[in-house]
């Protein structure tokens, strides 16, 4: 009998939040390394299937299937490609490391960690189940312990109303944890209800009585079908993902969640919403992808460029890297509407270097905050030269993001780029290399304001990360310059999955 790899990657999380909540009441040290072990499990499998995964079989491997409802179609089914072994590598190193950043919490610890490992067992089972329902319902668990997440742990942001809708934002509580915490669960079950729709009509429609992946794969669908089904999950999904104009929900819970949930909720929730139409949308519905691709590149190329310009207008350190995920997202979406090789490996390719740069961001934010008690950029200055550490991942993290080579940014807007180039709208791709000169003008005033600059008068008695702390930055920084120096260890791979979904949309 095989050992269920998967399975143990994905419950692994889940054993270690019921252990917390059972057994470590009161006792913070093993609340931290009973996490610490779980996640750790989940990373060390996460590398073994990467490593065990047969490239020239390709297709879904590591396959499980166990009956839940028979007679509706419904099944435990998973198996991994290309696509999902990155993602749920990239979670595994994100949440291994949120565990070593939120080691401080000092305020029920324990529920806090629970709640946390119950997220990510959710996350890991988007991206490994192969039945849409179940799929569906672990997608419910991912999003819904954000609400309570934000709303005990996270932090309020001062929001000075003014103008003629200053009275609105008193009245809704702007700028709050709260109303952060509601704004985001309020926009993802609105997102949800079009994923769900958009999974019966294809469990209908295909006349299969499964909801199997697989099953629906070799089912074929009307054209007329395939077009709103696949705006259905372009919405549902794309919600997730920060598509505009309905990213609204994402820079204000990015500034007010606690730095694990932060990194978790830029570094993997909102690729669970690019994972959705590359799978599910695109993988599903291969003639309304083509009827609709239009749609995908050009609000893509929109993201990129609002995403960055919002960015540069924020004084809250916090609020920049969340506008800057608004705009690497483009960057996601922009790559798979190419529907190019090229273009769809960089999409997926970025999607794993997003991941990491803006996971170590929050987790660097959040050290900052920490120790100065403070986001306002203009306030702080000369950080670098009391937390020499903290500045330099911070800077390593800024050249990814502007797409330095010997990083994994450049190697994924490099491919995205090219499919632009490639594809039926050349046009795409001058927003996007605006997007990305924008981006190189916000990290670098960012960088030398609070790290490079003249010292703050603000500010003393700062220090340098410490003890565990350093096991996030290290680790986060570590991949990024890995996959940047040596991008073949992921394309290859990432490969075997698109080259497939390709054929299936554009033919041969």
């Amino acid at each position: 009998m095989t050992l269920p790899v998967l399975s143990v990657i994905t419950w692994a999380p889940f054993v270690g939040a019921l252990l917390i909540m059972f057994t470590a009441r009161h006792r913070p040290l093993a609340v931290r390394l009973i996490a610490a072990v779980t996640t750790g499990i989940s990373m060390a499998g996460s590398l073994w299937i990467y490593a065990a995964y047969d490239r020239e079989a390709a297709g879904f491997q590591f396959y499980e299937k166990l009956p839940l409802v028979p007679p509706l179609g419904i099944s435990y089914e998973l198996g991994a490609d290309g696509i999902s072994l990155l993602l749920v590598l990239l979670t595994s190193i994100i949440i291994f490391a949120g565990v070593f950043a939120s080691w401080t919490v000092a305020v029920r610890s324990q529920e806090f960690y629970a709640l946390l490992l119950t997220l990510v067992t959710g996350v890991f089972g988007v991206f490994v189940s192969l039945d849409l329902f179940v799929l569906f319902l672990f997608y419910e668990l991912a999003v819904l312990p954000m609400y309570l997440l934000i709303g005990i742990w996270g932090s309020s942001g001062e929001v000075r109303p003014r103008g003629i809708f200053a009275w609105a934002y008193r009245e809704t509580g702007v700028g709050t944890k709260e109303y952060a915490a509601m704004k985001l669960t309020l926009y993802l079950l609105f997102g949800s209800a079009f994923i769900l729709v958009g999974i019966f009509a294809l469990y209908v429609n295909a006349g299969a009585a499964s909801f199997s992946f697989l099953d629906l794969e070799a089912a074929s669908f009307s054209p007329a079908v395939q077009r709103w089904v696949f705006l259905a999950f372009y919405l549902g999904f794309g919600i997730l993902a920060g598509i505009w104009p309905l990213h609204t929900w994402s820079p204000d819970g990015h500034s007010s969640a606690p730095t694990a949930v932060s990194m978790l909720h830029a570094g993997v929730l909102m690729k669970l919403g690019a994972y959705g139409i590359v799978r599910i949308a695109m993988g599903l519905l291969p003639q309304g992808t083509s009827d609709w691709v239009w749609l995908v590149g050009t609000i893509a190329t929109i993201n990129i460029v609002y995403g960055a310009l919002a960015a540069m207008a924020q004084t809250d350190l916090k609020y920049v890297i969340a506008y800057s995920s608004v705009s690497h997202m483009g960057i996601v979406l922009l790559g798979a509407a190419t529907l190019t090789e090229a273009g769809l490996n960089g999409s997926v390719f970025q999607m794993f270097a997003h991941g990491i740069m803006t996971g170590l961001f929050f987790a660097l934010v959040g050290l900052v905050y920490e120790k100065a008690h403070s986001r306002e950029i203009g306030r702080m200055g000369g950080f670098g030269r009391v937390m020499p550490g903290i500045a330099t991942a911070f800077t390593v993290g800024g050249l990814s993001s502007l797409g330095l080579p010997a990083t994994a940014g450049f190697v994924a807007e490099l491919l995205t780029f090219m499919g632009a180039w490639r594809s039926a709208h050349v046009w795409w791709l001058f927003p996007a290399v605006a997007g990305t000169f924008l981006t190189a003008v916000y990290v670098l005033r960012v960088a030398k304001q609070i790290f490079w600059g003249p010292p703050s008068p603000h500010f003393h008695h700062l220090e340098d990360a410490r003890g565990p702390e350093w096991i996030a930055l290290v680790l986060l920084v570590f991949v990024l310059v890995l996959f940047g120096m040596a991008p073949a260890i992921a394309i290859g791979l990432v490969d075997t999955a698109t080259v497939p979904l390709l054929s299936r949309i554009v033919g041969p």
